[in-house]
């Protein structure tokens, strides 16, 4: 595959490695409004595909903090392309400005824009613009900056105790798994497939090793680094493997991580997240240098919801 027909052919490097572009819209939501963006509820406006592994980290923590009436959220439709970007679907359209493509929300934001549209975006409707659409950082102002309004303002996501432990951890699985399937399924050559992909299993099998011994990654709690591994682990058999060539290995045959896969799909509200369907059609529709025809699997079989046998390894 060249860098003409990659997926992203502005976001090709050297050697026909895949280099994902910088978020440009990095403000912040603070409770106490020292940003310029107080934390409110109803003023604010997540955009989400539930494809999308980056977009997906939002709405889970959206669940789980109880911010559901908070922040609406408005979903994409999942087949994209470089030329429409994302749309929204006929049946949930763009409830603020009537928008047919996310884009109209990036130019209004930004004049100049002429990056790739992403998700997710979470749109001040206020000051109408974009705050963020860096989802590391949405996830840390849904986890902390909207507690005044939300159902479950008590669990603490990211603890300041556990701050650089998990940033740590966030960072290497961010570059060699997160990101570092992208690296491996887009790769315009050889030795840039190569050089992504071996990185993605050296990281499964040391997480692998840390599982065995321990129920979430940092012990009895979830954490967001949970969350953003969590999303990547769920489309790893079914997208990654086959579509991205990162089949060395199944998470299947993961006994440590495919329990923990489950145990945190069983986590009430998660599993209503996951649209296996729209995740499957977003990639394997979309990118047609990868999967010219367009066909999408019917499988991987996987029970999601069957025992995962974790609770012994730490208390709840």
């Amino acid at each position: 595959m060249s860098s003409e027909t990659a997926p992203f052919p502005k976001e090709s490097g050297a050697g026909g490695a895949f280099v994902r572009q910088e978020s440009r819209f990095r403000d912040r939501v603070t409770a106490d409004g020292s940003s310029g963006f107080p934390a409110a509820a109803g003023r604010y406006h997540l955009y989400v595909s539930l494809a999308c592994p980056w977009a997906h980290r939002a709405v889970i923590v959206c669940e789980l903090k109880g911010l559901q009436d908070v922040i609406a959220t408005t979903v994409v439709d999942p087949i994209r392309t470089e030329e429409t970007g994302w749309r929204f679907f006929d049946e949930d359209p763009d409830p603020l400005h009537g928008w047919e493509y996310l884009s109209e929300g990036y130019r209004l934001s930004d004049p100049s824009y002429a990056g790739r549209v992403t998700v997710p975006v979470l749109w001040d409707a206020e000051t109408n613009t974009i705050v963020s659409n860096e989802s590391s950082e949405i996830i840390e102002m849904l986890n902390g900056e909207f507690d005044a309004f939300a159902g479950n303002p008590d669990l603490d996501l990211y603890p300041a105790a556990q701050r650089s432990g998990i940033d740590a951890v966030n960072d290497r699985i961010y570059d060699t798994l997160n990101n570092g399937v992208y690296r491996s399924g887009f790769a315009a050559s050889q030795a840039a497939y190569e050089e992504a992909v071996v990185p993605v299993f050296a990281t499964l099998d040391e997480l692998e090793d840390r599982l065995g011994t321990s129920r979430f990654l940092f012990g009895a709690e979830q954490t967001l680094a949970d969350w953003r591994l969590f999303t990547t682990l769920v489309r790893f058999d079914a997208v990654y493997h086959g579509h991205f060539k990162c089949n060395l290995r199944k998470i299947a045959e993961y006994p440590s991580l495919f329990g923990y896969l489950r145990d945190l799909y069983q986590t009430p509200g998660v599993a209503a997240t996951v649209d296996m369907d729209q995740i499957k059609r977003h990639y394997y529709a979309t990118h047609r240098s990868i999967n010219p025809t367009g066909i999408v699997p019917l499988g991987p079989v996987q029970d999601l919801g069957a025992p995962h046998g974790r609770e012994s390894l730490s208390p709840w």
